[in-house]
């Protein structure tokens, strides 16, 4: 019996599902955090939005290259787990209000998965999740600095 597809490159498995991050960790035990494990676990973002640029908040996180980029772009199984985790981040933004504020973590977060998910899934899948949290943010009475939403707009056009 086939455990199913393996896949050669470490994020594509891990999206794919048939791998795990540098903590040992599959996607699925990530997506089923709760609220809490998302606020306070700060390494795994960088293998559910993977980026070609190294992380400056978490050393030896994996560095996208354009061979895993294309795989996952073109495996249906990696980009379900990329939108599996963009569904999960985005029920985390709506039930939490300790991002909105001038200045957070979250919002590097919040670039990196406008960027990844512009990049790996679709500009249009990432239009609406920018929509998504700067209408949190506006109805929040717009307390996140002009500097992360200038970030998260050039991260939808790939500035």
């Amino acid at each position: 019996m086939s455990a199913g597809p393996i896949h050669a490159l470490p994020i594509h498995a891990f999206l794919a599902g048939s791998g795990r991050d540098g903590a040992g960790r599959r996607l699925a035990d990530i997506l089923a955090f709760d609220d809490a494990r998302i606020e306070g676990v700060h390494d795994f973002i960088q293998w559910c939005f993977p980026l070609p640029e190294a992380s400056r908040a978490v050393p030896g996180a994996p560095v996208l290259t354009a061979a895993e980029a294309a795989a996952i772009r073109a495996d249906p199984a990696a980009r379900e787990g990329l939108r599996a985790a963009l569904a999960r981040m985005r029920r985390f933004y709506a039930g939490t209000d300790g991002w909105l504020r001038p200045h957070d973590h979250n919002h590097l977060r919040i670039t990196r998965i406008l960027a990844a998910v512009r990049d790996l899934a679709s500009p249009e899948e990432a239009a609406e999740f920018h929509a998504f949290v700067a209408g949190r943010n506006a109805a929040s009475g717009a307390p996140v600095n002009p500097g992360s939403l200038r970030y998260w707009q050039a991260a939808l056009s790939g500035g």
